[in-house]
């Protein structure tokens, strides 16, 4: 691998990005956010792109399927180790995320970085406020 390759910190199954592709035909641009807090904010939320307000706790871990993905201060220091790839699964959560009037829920799916991996992460940066 070469040292200026930069490893994702998230990713997005095709089933994944079929479901964004439906949800921004009707809702415009969209954004992801973590939280780690109540109403399913463990699992990731998919929101109308600034519906969110974010702050300088937020950290910003990059793109997937064109939106924006942040992570809340807290829950980046758990999963800093670790690449999340986010999927969709049939089941209605109790989150306000756009995809569960569909029957689906987006979830995340982790496995933690090897070493060389860790160096060539992509930057992060804090959220806007």
């Amino acid at each position: 691998m070469s040292t200026t390759e930069k490893i994702a910190r998230v990713l997005i199954t095709s089933a994944a990005a079929e479901v964004i592709d439906r949800l921004r035909a009707e809702n415009g641009p969209l954004m992801f956010h973590q939280s780690g807090g109540c109403c399913d904010g463990s699992s990731p939320m998919c929101f109308p792109e600034g519906e969110l307000m974010l702050n300088e706790t937020d950290i910003w871990l990059g793109q997937i399927h064109g939106c924006d993905f942040y992570l809340s201060q807290d829950q980046f220091e758990y999963w800093k180790h670790t690449q999340l790839t986010i999927d969709v699964v049939p089941g209605r959560g109790s989150s306000f995320s756009l995809e569960i009037p569909m029957g689906l829920r987006f979830v995340v799916v982790s496995r933690i970085y090897t070493d060389e991996e860790l160096e060539n992460l992509t930057p992060t940066r804090l959220g806007e406020s």
